[in-house]
């Protein structure tokens, strides 16, 4: 299995390379963040290993540029940031795991070897059904370029139901994704599914949000 590190800190960087080659990868480096996005896209690598804070480009704005690009290879970023905001960035800009310095050796090759597991599958870092857009990362959603302004919850909800497009969703799925609960009064999901037509799809003249009667919520995959 090939892996690319880009880490700027050389004893580091090394230190990695030897101990991922003593588990059998074969390691290539990159110690700056324009190296490390021209290996990324010309390399045929398993798994990249990315420090964030990197000279010339950061390892956020790799990790931006691989998944605009459509490059779905499996990234774990390194990073000395252990700050919740830092990782969410991280993950929501579309790399697959995040691992804080100092960091355990083992876990490291654990969690590689999980990202190995999982392979390379498209996970785009906006999502799109038809010319309804949501960026996770920027918190901003749009339909045919017009931005739609949501509320959290609102957000959330139709965050879900676009990375579940086409697929038929239960309240109580929708409840436990979405609110972090089941107690929840189902009622509430209607309520919310009821907001968000009034803002993506009535004054666009759409229907996307879709009610499959007795069985939950739907959005279409062609926005509408």
């Amino acid at each position: 299995m090939r892996v690319l590190v880009v880490e700027d800190e050389r004893r580091m960087a090394a230190a990695l390379q030897r101990g991922l080659q003593a588990e059998g990868f074969a390691v290539d480096l990159a110690h700056d963040g324009r190296d490390g996005l021209h290996m990324a896209r010309t390399g045929d690598y398993d798994v990249v290993v990315l420090d964030i804070m990197l000279p010339g480009i950061s390892g956020y704005n790799v990790c931006k540029q691989l998944r605009a690009e459509e490059n779905w290879v499996p990234i774990l970023m390194l990073s000395a940031k252990d700050g919740e905001y830092d990782m969410a960035d991280g993950l929501d800009l579309g790399a697959d795991d995040y691992l804080t310095k100092p960091f355990s050796y083992v876990v490291l090759v654990a969690r590689l070897r999980a990202l190995l597991r999982r392979g390379a599958g498209r996970r785009p870092s906006v999502l799109r059904c038809g010319d309804l857009e949501l960026d996770p990362a920027r918190r901003k959603v749009s339909r045919g370029g017009t931005p739609v302004e949501l509320t959290p919850r609102e957000f959330s909800l139709l965050e879900f139901l676009m990375r579940h497009h086409d697929e038929v969703m239960s309240k109580s799925e929708i409840l436990e994704h979405v609110w972090d609960t089941c107690d929840t009064d189902p009622n509430v999901v209607e309520v919310y599914v009821g907001y968000l037509r009034r803002k993506i799809d009535v004054p666009f003249g759409r229907n996307a949000l879709q009610t499959v009667r007795g069985a939950g919520y739907r959005l279409a995959g062609d926005g509408g």
